[in-house]
């Protein structure tokens, strides 16, 4: 067999067998493929926050280089979604969902042998293009596998497998670096993938049923005279916007890691600034005069999009620097890894009950914008008594919870108005750009945490940071606006 049938053997989707495909409730069994890789997700990307201190010590590498563990990360899968979400529709969703379990497999297996502090955050990259394939074909495998009258209950299950992820991440991460080493905080992955790929070989429908060669990779024109500037073949994805997104993001990252103290001369954080703002200009235009932006400008000029959009990226900063600052502030103030990592582990869990079943416990006519401006409130108080509280295990405890919960009301609510004020045929662009958002406001929440110990001290920084966050929860009650009429135009471009 040579390459190329080999390459197109892999490619190309096999069927359930026909005992699990004729089941009736066989759609149960692919939602509960798709929750493994949205368990699997979020529990990585919480678990990793327990980490840094054992890393800093085994490296022997400033808070301000270990943060790279976790935004190389988040910069990667980022920067990936889109073309991934576009590359997917390609090879087919299955092929993508079952491929990015075997990349992260391998990457978190690699990421426990790493001998230098880079060659982990490497690692880490790799595991973004994996956790990348499966992100951005979650949502579409459940909508293709459900049937219609299934298809809430089956979407929220994943919402629950993702905020149990989040939950366990923290309390696992600690009992590992407690009792054994942090390389296995990586290794745990590994088994967890490799059941993903058998079950999602075995339990998920194809989605595709021909050749990827006879799949159309540009967008079809209209017969007659292309518009100016623009080629009759011009391809859907646009790279140039998702190099210069991930070129401005990385620019102000890196920036700000070296505030937070990784070595490099002033001259180079002053490029750094420069370049991050000349890309965002840069991007601004791209995104413009793209076929098919990544960042849709009039979808984000639409009445409420771009106001949810800032929310949701405010929303994911204050429920990620919490879970980098409070172990930090834990540890520092004596109490063991494990013990830090089960106290931290009350704000997803929080967040998981609330963004689940917490609404039913609110008045049943409030609209989702009260219930966003309740939950952003419930947030700030939370931050406000983990600022002013001493820092313990018992005093920490109710704050955490209080800021979870109301973090765990906002963001629903408030991805609901905005998908609300989106057009359906926009639906995968808006999703994408809550994404997009999600991310950057993790990265920037762990960024932040990381300066605020960096400048004042683990107390002294922490309480400062969890004052900023607090203010920055009340003016997401300020944001929150009511989404605008559907069936309002949007354009796209």
């Amino acid at each position: 067999m040579n390459a190329t049938a080999l390459v197109a053997r892999l490619l190309t989707e096999r069927p359930r067998p026909r005992g699990i495909a004729g089941w009736r409730h066989a759609h149960w069994l692919a939602v509960g493929t798709v929750c493994l890789g949205a368990f699997l997700g979020q529990l990585d990307a919480s678990v990793i926050a327990l980490v840094f201190p054992a890393l800093g010590r085994h490296f022997g590498a400033g808070f301000a280089a270990v943060e790279w563990v976790a935004l190389a990360y988040l910069l990667v899968l980022v920067a990936l979604l889109a073309p991934i979400g576009w590359l997917s529709d390609l090879v087919g969703r299955k092929t993508m969902y079952i491929g990015g379990f075997a990349v992260f497999g391998l990457s978190s297996l690699g990421a426990g042998f790493a001998e230098s502090l880079w060659i982990l955050v490497g690692c880490r990259a790799v595991q973004a293009v994996g956790a990348a394939m499966m992100q951005a074909n979650s949502v579409a495998l459940v909508a293709r596998g459900v049937p219609e009258h299934a298809m809430r209950r089956a979407l929220g299950i994943q919402a629950a497998a993702q905020g149990l992820g989040l939950a366990l991440g923290p309390s696992l991460g600690g009992l590992l670096v407690e009792h054994s080493s942090w390389q296995w905080v990586f290794w745990v992955n590994v088994p967890i993938a490799v059941f993903g790929i058998v079950a999602g070989w075995y339990l998920l429908p194809r989605t595709r049923t021909c050749p990827p060669a006879a799949v159309p990779t540009t967008v079809p024109q209209p017969r007659g005279r292309a518009p100016r500037g623009r080629s009759p073949r011009e391809p859907r994805f646009d790279l140039p916007g998702m190099l210069l997104l991930t070129g401005a993001t990385t620019a102000l990252l890196l920036a700000l890691s070296t505030a937070s103290g990784l070595p490099l001369p002033g001259w180079a954080v002053a490029a750094l600034l420069l370049a991050a703002a000349v890309l965002a200009v840069a991007l601004v235009r791209q995104e413009r005069r793209a076929a098919r932006p990544i960042l849709a400008p009039g979808l984000v000029n639409t009445p409420g999009v771009r106001s949810g959009l800032v929310v949701a990226l405010i929303g994911y900063l204050l429920l990620f620097c919490p879970l980098v600052l409070g172990p930090v502030r834990l540890t520092g103030a004596g109490v063991s890894t494990a013990a830090a990592g089960l106290v931290v582990t009350l704000l997803p869990a929080a967040f998981a009950v609330a963004a689940t079943v917490g609404g039913g416990l609110l008045p049943r006519g409030w609209s989702d914008v009260t219930r966003c401006r309740f939950g952003a409130g419930l947030a700030a108080a939370g931050l406000l008594l983990f600022a002013a509280l001493p820092v313990s295990a018992a005093a920490v405890a109710a704050p955490l919870l209080v800021a979870g919960y109301g973090l765990g009301l906002l963001l629903p609510a408030n991805n609901a108005l905005v998908m609300r004020a989106i057009p359906a045929e926009c639906s995968a662009v808006g999703g994408g750009m809550v994404n997009m958002a999600r991310s950057l406001g993790t990265a920037l929440g762990m960024a932040l945490s990381v300066l605020g110990v960096h400048l004042a001290g683990a107390a002294s920084g922490g309480r400062t940071v969890l004052a900023v966050l607090a203010a920055v929860a009340v003016a997401a009650v300020a944001l929150t606006r009511p989404a605008a009429p559907r069936s309002r135009p949007a354009a796209t471009r």
